[in-house]
């Protein structure tokens, strides 16, 4: 007896090989489309006003930019806006002005890659967020980092990492700064 698509699926699942299947298994880099583009270079948002806001990325091939913009972190509701065609012109770069907004709402934006000869072929998603100004007068929130490793120093995984991040993630703050180099690298990192 042969299974259709939809047998094979739901008897796979009911055996206990869901995860498999849906490509969380040890078994799930077989099962992931060879040829999809990739973001090389994760993404970047910013120019935000009350309405407005700008996303950027960059793929490894040419590619369609496509983002995908809702005000709930878990997607349920979305809009896509198809972006550019990132091609070797534009060194694979691309941005997308995201436009009528709603004013001082947190935004959450995925980015995904389309092959221009084949949609199917899509690349994984990379999140970001951002949060618009605020249409009313009212108190905001800044934090400022700069110049976080070199002359020896780097990430201790020991003392879980950096960690000075989760405290200004947990200020929930509405602006970001980052005032000068991640890092120097005029001295080599030792491991300790």
């Amino acid at each position: 007896m042969g299974l259709d698509r939809r047998s094979f699926i739901r008897n796979g699942l009911i055996a206990g090989g869901g995860a498999t299947l849906l490509g969380t298994g040890p078994q799930a880099a077989a099962l992931v489309r060879a040829g999809r583009p990739q973001i090389t270079h994760g993404v970047q948002s910013g120019d935000v006003s009350a309405h407005r806001g700008i996303v950027w990325t960059r793929a490894d091939r040419p590619a369609r930019m496509l983002v995908d913009v809702s005000t709930r972190p878990d997607f349920r509701r979305f809009a896509t806006v198809h972006g550019p065609l990132l091609t070797p012109d534009t060194d694979l770069t691309g941005k997308v002005r995201l436009r009528d907004l709603p004013a001082g709402q947190q935004i959450h934006y995925r980015v995904r890659l389309a092959d221009p000869y084949d949609a199917s072929l899509l690349s994984a998603p990379t999140e970001g967020a951002f949060r618009t100004a605020p249409r009313t007068r009212r108190d905001i929130r800044f934090v400022w980092s700069g110049d976080l490793a070199g002359q020896g120093f780097g990430i201790n995984p020991d003392m879980g990492g950096y960690r000075i991040f989760k405290a200004m993630k947990a200020l929930d703050p509405d602006f970001f700064l980052c005032s000068g180099d991640h890092w120097y690298a005029d001295n080599p990192i030792r491991r300790r």
